[in-house]
């Protein structure tokens, strides 16, 4: 079963690391087509400082602007628990910082370097999933940190900009110079023109197709952190369920699935049933257990978090 996981792991690796390259030289060809080799070095650099800023920011300062407030372990034992735990089976130098946003939508998301990294769970997510599948989205989460999946999404997004960046300042030349084009005064190679006009999406496409196998090896990896592939799976349904039922479903309904950034959920809960039975589960529940109903906090408001 190991070894399964593993070589599906491999497969995402590779796909990832072949898209990335795809767009790394679909970047290096619009902007040699504009500014040429010395050019690029410049705007290598710009985007190279770019990328290390964008990296150095706070996660507090980027849950802030989420207005999520930090959750301790008095605040909620089970979730720290948890966290320690998934932590050390991912072998984390650092525990991630949990945050609580006060929204009833139900979402959770992970930022930050792993030096400094962050999760965030929403109050919806918290109320409408059981204890198992709030700790199945924690794994999934934790892995995100673990794979630095969040520096690998800042480092997309700078070449996706500086892709659809370079292509419009093209298009603006093109369509300057298209009187001397047409009169033959000056001339542009046609693959050139189509490569500016198709570079953006083509830039999106790959970026898109990156973060849906990020997901992919997320899954794997939370399932192998619990142990437990069916809470995943039943939260993902859960999930799938609300958002169906949502006021926003006939709008992201439309969406083709490679337009989105993560995979089918049909899909992604289908890998996950497969696991399943050749898994068991990993996670102390009983001792979790004790260690709750012993919390002051518990015993106060009955709140399992």
């Amino acid at each position: 079963m190991i070894e399964r996981i593993q070589e599906q792991k491999n497969q995402n690796l590779i796909r990832t690391g072949l898209l990335l390259i795809g767009m790394l030289i679909l970047l290096v060809a619009v902007g040699w087509l504009l500014i040429g080799p010395q050019g690029m070095i410049w705007m290598g650099a710009f985007g190279l400082l770019m990328a290390f800023l964008s990296f150095q920011i706070p996660t507090e300062t980027i849950m802030r602007f989420y207005r999520a407030r930090p959750l301790t372990m008095q605040q909620a034992p089970y979730l720290n628990r948890i966290i320690q735990q998934l932590s050390r089976k991912a072998k984390l130098k650092k525990e991630p910082q949990l945050y609580y946003i006060a929204s009833n939508s139900v979402n959770a998301f992970a930022t930050g370097r792993q030096s400094d990294p962050g999760i965030a769970v929403t109050h919806g997510l918290l109320r409408q999933l059981s204890a198992k599948e709030v700790t199945a989205v924690l794994a999934h989460e934790l892995s995100h940190v673990a794979h630095n999946d969040m520096r690998l999404k800042g480092l997309t997004n700078i070449m996706g900009r500086m892709t659809r960046s370079f292509s419009l300042i093209g298009q603006i030349l093109l369509f300057i110079n298209l009187p001397l084009l047409v009169m033959g005064e000056e001339t542009f190679p046609w693959l050139g023109i189509l490569l500016l006009i198709i570079a953006p999406t083509l830039s999106t496409l790959m970026m898109l197709a990156i973060s849906r196998t990020r997901e992919f090896d997320a899954d794997l990896e939370a399932a192998r952190l619990t142990g437990d592939p069916n809470s995943l799976a039943d939260a993902l349904l859960k999930l799938d369920y609300i958002n169906r039922s949502s006021a926003m479903r006939p709008l992201t309904h439309r969406i083709p699935r490679w337009m989105s950034t993560h995979p089918q959920m049909d899909e992604r809960i289908k890998r996950l049933r497969e696991l399943a039975p050749r898994y068991e589960p990993r996670i102390s529940w009983e001792a979790l257990d004790r260690f709750l109903r012993q919390s002051p906090f518990f015993r106060q408001t009955g709140f399992w978090i």
